[in-house]
């Protein structure tokens, strides 16, 4: 029986840290992991050798993985996995990769790719900052996608958001030359971070303008919680920046 929490590759970190070598790592989650059900035991047995990409901690022939050269995208965090799910089946010319290290989710997205059928769509069940560092070469993607990252909305616990400059720069570095970073966020003070970050930083380039935010593009769809939302009058931002070189940044 695959066991998500403790087996080899596809164990997520246990603290929202690490220390390594005396340094103490912030993570930018902490695993409330929540019910585990039969059936997402039942899909880490029965869909995890198909789908699952256990983490080794050096690159990753991708090309094997897929059995076939094609454009990839990388989703950080995919939750419940519908977002994840949606794209496979609306973009099937491009590979897929979603990364989340909370079981459940996880979970439940190997049953429903299962359903699907499709090929297109290998998971990490692992830290997204370790699988970019180690996992993936620079420059192979053709996509990042973030979707509602958690906003640490306590002002004590900003500091474990995600984008942060440090993580930006490790974003453009494996993006193609002209790829795209796709974030969203309902949190307005987030997104107010992610233009101070995103705006600022070096080889990338927000499409809407400084500080400027897109509707709602077709291969996002809407969350059961934004529909929601909005009908309470909060607000969504979807911010799209291009990969271009560093001296065509605008800056």
């Amino acid at each position: 029986m695959t066991n998500p929490f403790s087996s080899e590759g596809a164990k997520a970190p246990p603290k929202p840290f690490t220390a390594t070598e005396g340094r103490r790592e912030i993570r930018s989650f902490v695993l409330r992991q929540g019910r585990f059900t039969p059936a997402q035991q039942r899909a880490f047995d029965d869909a995890w050798p198909k789908f699952g990409l256990d983490y080794q901690g050096t690159p990753r022939d991708f090309d094997t993985t897929f059995g076939r050269s094609a454009p990839r995208i990388v989703e950080i965090g995919f939750g419940n996995g519908a977002a994840l799910r949606h794209s496979v089946q609306l973009d099937p010319a491009r590979d897929h990769i979603g990364i989340e290290v909370h079981a459940p989710g996880v979970g439940r997205v190997l049953n429903a790719l299962a359903e699907d059928g499709n090929d297109n769509v290998r998971v990490y069940h692992h830290d997204a900052v370790e699988v970019l560092e180690h996992e993936i070469a620079d420059g192979a993607l053709d996509e990042i996608r973030i979707y509602f990252p958690d906003p640490w909305h306590k002002k004590r616990h900003n500091k474990r958001r995600l984008v942060k400059p440090e993580f930006a720069a490790l974003l453009v570095r494996k993006l193609s030359p002209e790829g795209r970073l796709h974030l969203a966020t309902d949190w307005a003070d987030y997104a107010e971070q992610m233009w101070d970050v995103l705006d600022a930083t070096p080889g990338l380039r927000n499409r809407a303008g400084p500080r400027g935010h897109v509707p709602r593009p077709p291969w996002r769809p809407q969350t059961h919680f934004e529909t929601r939302g909005q009908k309470l009058g909060h607000g969504v931002w979807d911010l799209l920046y291009d990969r271009v070189a560093e001296d065509a940044a605008g800056r």
